[in-house]
């Protein structure tokens, strides 16, 4: 005889969750090799550079040191993760214990990168992020070592937000599940390109923040240059040189040093760098890096639009870069790291040729012919750039009569006066704005110029500001509102009756309910 009765039927079997699961093994040398390999200049500075009055130093720094890799042997030993239908799971920690869950249908990117440590292993390292970036949240889960099979198998899975496939299995099984997908590449970067690095200024960036780094280290441990053989020789030299000659001889040390490094981070940053299309569910999959490789994707529902920027020594040579637009991937002024570069610097007929097949148009929205905006924000532009830089003369020509500052400080400033009025003529040559097939595109900027193209249907507001200045000059910003990129893009020092008529052509009665016609 049956134990259940005739007229109920036994309730099905409940869906187990799938197991935890460790990340693989060789995350026991990875971790603390990586940590080792980030407090090595640190090291090198204190045992070469110290004397025997900071011997304590070294004594503390190989205590860090051995934190650094216990630190790391427990995360391996505590970290579980698992995947389930709903959301990614993430738990590690011993004495705390942490455990994190990012939701499925909030995560917006996937992207695998596998530094030097883990390629000696053949593993990656999988970051999937929401697209947050409130200020005391976490907006990534990382897991960080798991082979390079797993992590394209799961990038494919959370990208797709497909029912989760069994985690347990092997590799093998897991790669061989179905044919690969096909891509088509809309581009790869030229190694002539290279030399375009030189015009980035990122050489000068990594150099002051180097110089500044190793500056805020040696005060702290109270050394002097004095201390270092080579310095010492170098300000010995200095001291018995001429000003004049001094200057432009450091000057001419620095660029080439600052080219240098140019050269060699657009090698090691994007070294086979390209951008191809799978076919199969629209993504827009970004792959670079020599030692430290990085693969970004993109789905194509989420791109609103793209950005060409064009920093000065790059307009010179006619170059430029391309960046996505993208919803849920929220960017800075400059800020590419997050993963939507579509082009570094290149010529800029291929930024543009990339932004147009990133689209799917026949021609970037981005070279349409802009309107011009009016006069007023020329005067506007000239009267700020010359005014500036004589009210810095003034202020150093008072520090030479009270012999606080040298009095050729005075005379750079007047000598950069008719520079800043070009730069005030040339940002207003950079400004304009359209609407051309269905993208609202603007322009602006002179030392870093920025040409947006954004989907109107992915605008959701408007924000209209006038300052004192503007409004008496009758000009106003006009900024679209987006879910996407920087969050708001500015038609700069329009007419205000020319930008809320723009604002209504994008996107249609959003604006005109709160205008009144005129009489």
């Amino acid at each position: 005889m049956s134990e259940y009765p005739l007229d109920v039927a036994p309730a099905p079997p409940l869906n187990e969750p799938p197991e935890w699961l460790r990340l693989n093994g060789w995350m026991v040398l990875i971790k603390p090799l990586k940590e080792i390999v980030g407090a090595a200049v640190p090291l090198i500075v204190v045992f070469v550079a110290g004397t025997s009055t900071h011997t304590w130093w070294r004594w503390l720094s190989l205590i860090g040191v051995g934190l650094l890799i216990a630190r790391g042997i427990t995360h391996w030993a505590t970290a579980r993760y698992r995947i389930t239908d709903e959301q990614v799971e993430l738990r590690s920690g011993l004495l705390n214990r942490k455990t994190r869950a990012v939701p499925r249908d909030r995560i917006r990117t996937v992207d695998i990168t596998s530094e030097w440590q883990h390629r000696l292993a053949g593993l990656s390292a999988l970051k999937i992020g929401t697209g947050r970036h409130d200020k005391g949240k976490d907006d990534e889960l990382i897991l960080d070592a798991i082979t390079k099979v797993e992590a394209e198998r799961l990038r494919t899975l959370l990208l797709t937000k497909t029912a989760a496939v069994p985690v347990g299995q092997s590799d093998v099984d897991a790669g061989a599940a179905g044919p690969a997908p096909t891509e088509t590449e809309l581009v790869r970067v030229d190694r002539r390109w290279t030399w375009y690095a030189p015009f980035t200024l990122s050489g000068i960036a990594v150099v002051a923040a180097a110089f500044g780094a190793l500056w805020h280290f040696a005060n702290e441990l109270n050394l002097r240059p004095d201390d270092i053989a080579i310095l010492h020789d170098a300000l010995s030299l200095a001291g018995t040189s001429s000003l004049w000659l001094l200057i432009p001889g450091v000057a001419v040390a620095l660029l080439v040093i600052a080219t240098i490094t140019s050269v060699l981070g657009y090698i090691l940053s994007y070294w086979n760098f390209s951008v191809t299309r799978e076919q199969r569910n629209g993504t827009l999959h970004i792959r670079h890096g020599l030692l430290n490789t990085r693969s970004v994707s993109i789905e194509e529902a989420r791109l609103r639009g793209v950005e060409v920027k064009e920093t000065l020594p790059l307009r010179l040579v006619h170059g430029g870069r391309a960046t996505a637009v993208v919803s849920g991937l929220r960017t800075g002024r400059g800020d590419e790291r997050a993963g939507g570069l579509l082009l570094p610097a290149a010529p800029l007929a291929e930024a543009h040729l990339v932004a147009a097949k990133a689209l799917r148009e026949p021609t970037d929205p981005t070279t349409a012919a802009l309107t011009p905006h009016p006069r007023a924000a020329l005067r506007r532009r000239l009267t700020r750039a010359v005014l500036s830089v004589l009210v810095l003369a003034a202020i150093a020509w008072t520090g030479s009569l009270l012999d606080i500052l040298p009095f050729w400080v005075t005379i750079v400033f007047l000598v950069l006066t008719p520079f800043s009025a070009w730069l005030g003529y040339d940002r207003y040559r950079s400004l304009g704005h359209t609407l051309t097939h269905g993208y609202l595109v603007t322009r602006s900027g002179s030392l870093v110029r920025e040409t947006v193209a954004l989907r109107s249907d992915g605008i959701i507001g408007w924000r209209v500001h006038a300052s004192y200045f503007q409004r008496r000059a009758g000009l106003a910003t006009l900024v679209a509102t987006t879910a996407a990129g920087r969050g708001g893009y500015h038609v700069t020092d329009a007419g205000i009756s020319q930008a809320l008529a723009f604002a209504d052509d994008v996107v249609p009665d959003l604006v005109a309910q709160f205008l009144e016609p005129a009489t």
